[in-house]
């Protein structure tokens, strides 16, 4: 949340470089408050765990939230009961006149499929095209943003040679952007797919800032300089467990899976994996709360529509 000091403060101009918010006296007085307005597009099969995992994240921040969940009516889901998703989630026809001022898209375990070969992909462009105009920042997670990328800029999804797999290590490519201020210069996040991002594309294109590589992965986040669209390519929202319940289930079923890298210590699988991504996940998520709340209008339906 911005801070309120007096407008003739001298550290105030200095703030401002590192793109730390403030506010005066006068507008303090003057601002209007409510909850921001959050849509979870939830495409993960497990979608109670990813529900726990997002709303453990969200709820750290001081700032009153009201979320709702949405999940895709043109594709069945295999680990959930249809009566608990009419129950607690909506469906596009519900929320295609509302206004949200976050809207979060999942990842999900479709990567090896061609964009358009997925069942629901007619959907998800639905989503994609209304954000346009109904919400005023979008954060697209792993398979989310590889399909976002697709959808709004072309960029194409490439096979990596192997699964990528574990937790790996970024370095920041802007400084003080508001989405990750405070963290380390370089961070680490989990990773769990088999394709990746074209980033000569990302470089070509104007409308992109590359916020985080790293030289053996590439890039890892990047977003619009106006702050309304976000990609990510990795998982700020697994637990600790959440990488060694796939590879146990994967060893299980005898499929081919590695150990996950940079998780175990001593690369022991009986030992309890590193947590070391849990600081910077919340600070992800508050600075992104905290961005959104700064720069959302206060009446929603008077946001601008993005044109692309």
């Amino acid at each position: 949340m911005p801070i309120q000091i007096s407008n003739n403060l001298s550290a105030k101009k200095q703030l401002h470089e590192e793109g730390i918010a403030t506010i005066d006296n006068r507008l303090a007085l003057q601002q209007d408050i409510r909850p921001l307005r959050i849509l979870i597009l939830n495409l993960m099969p497990l979608k109670e765990q990813t529900e726990l995992q997002f709303l453990r994240l969200l709820g750290d921040s001081p700032l009153q939230l009201d979320v709702d969940f949405c999940h895709m009516t043109s594709h069945a889901s295999k680990h959930i009961d249809n009566s608990y998703l009419e129950k607690n989630y909506r469906i596009f026809e519900e929320i295609k006149d509302a206004y949200y001022d976050g809207l979060i898209i999942t990842g999900a375990p479709v990567e090896t499929i061609d964009f358009t070969a997925v069942d629901y992909w007619s959907e998800l462009t639905q989503y994609f095209e209304w954000a346009k105009s109904h919400v005023f920042s979008t954060l697209c997670f792993c398979w989310g943003a590889q399909a976002g990328l697709y959808y709004y800029y072309g960029v194409e999804k490439k096979t990596l040679p192997q699964k990528l797999f574990g937790i790996y290590e970024y370095g920041l490519t802007v400084r003080n952007h508001p989405l990750l201020r405070g963290f380390d210069d370089r961070y680490f996040i989990p990773q769990s797919r088999h394709t990746s991002i074209d980033d000569s594309r990302i470089y070509f294109t104007p409308a992109l800032e590359v916020l985080s590589r790293s030289d053996e992965n590439g890039i890892n986040i990047t977003g619009t300089w106006d702050h309304r669209r976000f990609f990510v390519l990795g998982h700020f929202e697994y637990d600790r467990y959440t990488l060694e319940t796939e590879y146990k289930r994967d060893k299980a079923k005898g499929l081919p899976i590695d150990l996950p890298k940079h998780y175990y210590p001593q690369n022991d699988d009986g030992k309890t994996p590193r947590f070391n991504w849990c600081s910077y996940a919340h600070l992800f998520y508050h600075n992104w709360l905290n961005l959104v709340y700064q720069e959302t209008p206060y009446h929603l339906e008077t946001l601008t529509p993005l044109t692309k």
